[in-house]
């Protein structure tokens, strides 16, 4: 006798995945579906509903800390783990999608490279994205989390990180969580003291993106770098 009640249910589940996929889920289905994979034994379809209600929406599920999906939502550590790595996992996709030589040659190709660099991220981060002669990107790298005017050191460590990597230009990156996309007075002053410290070694700062939400700001599109 099989020990799963719910197997046909699952395996009918999977089936409409393979055949139609998930498009058509309501999103306590999609979070039915994942738990499935971390728990084989229980009807997750309640779970899902728990969750969702408790933190208002799946992507608020993905968002939410492991350590209060254990404490309050009471699920195990591998459900945890296996929930709050969908962000990540997502940024890493996205990512992926670009070669590892992209071409950053206009804004709108600038704006969708860097919104994916920030795919999930809750905490504000700043990148600093080194091109080439060509426009292509050498390195994105990641040069801090945390609002962007506690952080005093950046011309220094943006000059060590251009060189490093042998940067025909760069583009200055980072992200408002929840915010505006409009760039704010610490923003507009700490771009000018980059852009000082890195022209002084002749490479020159082409933008400045700010992503929040499902969008991005420009400053070079605003003519305000």
């Amino acid at each position: 006798m099989d020990k799963n009640p719910h197997k046909g249910h699952r395996q009918r589940v999977k089936k409409r995945v393979i055949n139609e996929g998930i498009d058509s889920f309501e999103d306590h289905q999609i979070l039915e579906l994942l738990l499935f994979y971390c728990l084989p034994m229980k009807d997750t379809n309640e779970l899902a509903h728990t969750l969702i209600g408790h933190y208002g929406s799946l992507s608020g599920v993905f968002d939410a800390d492991p350590k209060d999906l254990c404490d309050t939502a009471g699920v195990t550590e591998n459900t945890a783990v296996l929930l709050s790595l969908i962000p990540a996992l997502a940024r890493r996709y996205q990512q992926g999608k670009f070669k590892q030589k992209a071409v950053l040659g206009s804004t709108t190709a600038a704006g969708e490279y860097t919104m994916a660099l920030f795919t999930g991220r809750l905490n504000e981060a700043f990148y600093v994205i080194c091109l080439d002669s060509q426009n292509q990107v050498n390195q994105a790298t990641l040069l801090h989390e945390g609002t962007i005017n506690e952080a005093p050191v950046y011309p220094r460590l943006i000059v060590e990180t251009a060189l490093r990597h042998q940067a025909a230009s760069i583009i200055l990156a980072h992200n408002h969580p929840g915010g505006s996309r409009q760039p704010s007075p610490a923003d507009l002053a700490v771009t000018q003291k980059i852009k000082a410290a890195t022209e002084a070694i002749a490479i020159p700062v082409v933008d400045h993106i700010i992503v929040a939400g499902d969008g991005y700001y420009s400053f070079a599109e605003q003519r305000v770098l």
